[in-house]
């Protein structure tokens, strides 16, 4: 699996430079995001949900949606 690109320093010891360069105030370079692979994500993004409604029964739906609605009124 790819590494993900704002994962946090593996080794400890970068790990503690970084938190010390932040407590001192020290600036960290800007990380800039790869416009193609932002490009890509919104794509997928902006037809996952509709594709895969498409694929279930209306069954299917129905009890994805009780589950949600559930979850978001059963919280107190």
């Amino acid at each position: 699996m790819p590494e993900r690109s704002r994962k946090p320093p593996v080794d400890p010891n970068l790990a503690a430079k970084s938190i010390i360069d932040r407590i001192a105030g020290k600036e960290q370079p800007e990380q800039v995001k790869n416009p193609a692979a932002q490009a890509l994500g919104r794509l997928g993004g902006l037809k996952g949900g509709k594709a895969r409604a498409a694929s279930m029964t209306p069954e299917q739906r129905r009890e994805i949606a009780k589950k949600a609605a559930a979850s978001r009124w059963g919280k107190k």
